[in-house]
């Protein structure tokens, strides 16, 4: 090869590398001046990472410090598929180790689209921690807390549902979650080229939520369910609802709804299951609502206690004839009889007496039309109307519990006024949040201390021999209380198989420490608030007043054995309504 060549290849060679060490230069230059501060920020962000650590929920507790719903250690497992190195050894891993589907997984992995992939949520400690020792680049984990219901199905409707993320989504989770849920702590940590983590170079702590106490009793609910559940039972019943309130206080002690579920299974339950129907549904309560009528006629001075009334067995209202449940002759019927006999002709005359606007005014005073303000989600007003749209039949409807719609808990609290001498308290189920104060409880007066003595007065008769609520008496303590029948109403006007048996009481009368409602929805068999229903109160009453240690008030029955066995009047119904032609 001659020397010209050989100089002229060199020249070739030393020139390629002089372009091929201007383009490095200009990548160099490019690289740091216009890109730099960009791949400055990517470099930390495949070094650096802000982890959230988890803020632990509050335990719900009951009045006596028992878990209803608490937090449980867990692990959620996860990977970063950009940083995997053998997406089918982590997929494979997962199998074994967590029971994941392998090949619903291996997809995700291989998708270096994605910067984040579950790989198990809230799993098992021991099972992740078994995981994560495969030593796997790309496979991180972080802990998690899992929500469970330790009770399982007592008051699964009241607690409701805490979800994945651990935030409330019904119930007492949902209306409490701002206390229940804590703030999160944060992590930011250095990791080395296979993204694990070597160096935690800044944090922030974790601050847990706060507990919730509730005025819930867990043995008084779960006894309640259970009288509840055999209720259902023997009547063959569609479902039933109990409260148990402090007329003292407005705590519920106990709020059962049958049929029930598993709370830790609470996305796989029938919706229907799922409403506590003491807050969210209505019914109409029929001869239970007579309370407020009379109640309306003795405050308003028209009658007293003792007043009399010649009776007939039906009435004619506009364009209806409302006669009492049980045929009878014309009869005289004091105030007080016409409640413990539940006569639908003698209380819509006491309604008569007050008149439409009154008689409206009174339904509102007592809470009925609006929500009590109970702090559960979702509480129904139920349903009454205005007077301006009253028809010419209303005043013989409302009067007897027809034609107007409550929920189990306003008829409740209606009642714990009169337990508590006249005194309206807000029905609440929160008794304090850890570190902060007690709930507002608004109190009103709705009937002076005269008339509510009068009216308990009555509802003993009712229970007493001859009333319609014989089979709620309690032997050694006074029980006063209402049986109510309502038919359904349907297309047709009012359904003539289906019923809603109820019984609402007061124990003792003496010095009522307990409010019980029972609602027995579409028994068959029998109707009758009295014989379906009253029972139920019975055996509610009876042992919550041993628990919680409440010393009899009617010595005089200690041993009687009749007074358990009394019969039941079947004239608990409420009315029978037929039009004229």
């Amino acid at each position: 090869m001659s020397a010209r060549l050989s100089n002229r290849r060199l020249r070739l060679l030393l020139v390629a590398l002089a372009a091929v060490f201007a383009l490095t230069i200009a990548r160099a230059v490019w690289l740091q001046a216009v890109r730099g501060a960009s791949l400055g920020r990517l470099a930390a962000r495949q070094h650096h990472e802000v982890r959230l650590l988890p803020a632990g929920r509050g335990t719900i507790l009951d009045r006596l410090g028992y878990p209803l719903a608490i937090g449980e250690e867990a692990t959620t497992v996860y990977a970063n598929p950009k940083q995997v190195r053998n997406p089918r050894a982590v997929a494979l891993a997962a199998a074994a180790t967590l029971g994941v589907n392998a090949d619903t997984l291996y997809p995700q992995l291989v998708d270096r689209r994605r910067g984040f992939v579950y790989i198990a949520r809230q799993a098992d400690p021991r099972k992740a921690a078994a995981m994560m020792r495969r030593g796997l680049a790309g496979v991180e984990a972080y802990p998690e807390e899992r929500r469970d219901y330790p009770q399982r199905s007592v008051a699964a409707q009241v607690l409701g549902y805490a979800g994945v993320d651990n935030r409330g989504l019904a119930g007492v989770e949902l209306q409490d979650d701002p206390a229940l849920t804590g703030t999160p702590g944060r992590q930011t940590i250095v990791k080395d080229p296979f993204g694990q983590a070597i160096d935690v170079i800044s944090s922030t702590s974790v601050r847990n939520g706060h507990d919730v106490y509730l005025t819930l009793d867990h043995t008084i609910q779960a006894y309640a369910e259970s009288v509840l559940r055999s209720t259902v039972r023997h009547w063959h019943a569609k479902d039933a609802t109990a409260i148990v309130l402090d007329p003292t206080t407005g705590g519920i002690l106990a709020m059962a709804v049958v049929p029930g579920f598993d709370a830790n299974r609470y996305p796989g339950a029938p919706r229907e299951r799922q409403r506590n129907r003491a807050v969210t549904d209505t019914y109409e309560p029929g001869s239970t609502f007579k309370l407020v009528t009379v109640a309306g006629a003795l405050s308003a001075r028209l009658v007293s206690a003792s007043t009399p009334f010649t009776l007939p067995y039906s009435i004619q209202v506009a364009d209806r004839v409302i006669h009492d449940a049980e045929p009878r002759p014309t009869e005289t019927l004091t105030v007080g009889q016409i409640l413990a006999h539940s006569s639908n002709v003698g209380a819509i005359t006491l309604a008569e007496l007050l008149g439409r606007q009154r008689l409206s005014d009174w339904i509102s005073r007592f809470g009925f039309g609006r929500a009590t303000g109970i702090d559960f989600p979702g509480e129904s007003p139920g349903i009454v109307l205005p007077v301006d749209q009253w028809s010419g039949s209303t005043i013989g409807n409302v009067p007897i519990g027809q034609g107007i719609a409550v929920t189990p808990v306003q008829m409740a609290a209606a009642y714990a006024a009169i337990a508590n001498g006249g005194v309206w308290l807000t029905p609440h189920l929160v008794d304090r949040v850890a570190g902060g104060g007690r709930p507002h409880v608004e109190r009103r007066r709705v009937v002076s201390r005269g008339v509510a003595a009068q009216l308990v007065s009555m509802l003993e008769n009712v229970v007493e021999e001859g009333g319609t609520g014989t089979l709620a008496a309690l032997s050694g303590y006074t029980v006063a209380g209402k049986t109510g029948t309502a038919a359904k109403p349907d297309r047709e006007g009012y359904s003539t198989t289906k019923y809603v048996a109820s019984f609402v009481g007061m124990v003792p009368a003496s010095k009522p420490r307990l409010v019980i409602l029972v609602a027995v929805d579409e028994p068959h068999g029998q109707i009758f608030g009295g014989l379906v229903a009253a029972p139920a109160f019975k055996e509610i009453a009876k042992f919550a007043l041993q628990y919680l240690e409440v010393p009899p008030d009617d010595a005089a029955t200690l041993n009687s054995a009749g007074s358990d066995g009394a019969s039941a009047d079947a004239s608990s119904s409420d009315a029978s309504v037929s039009s004229t032609p």
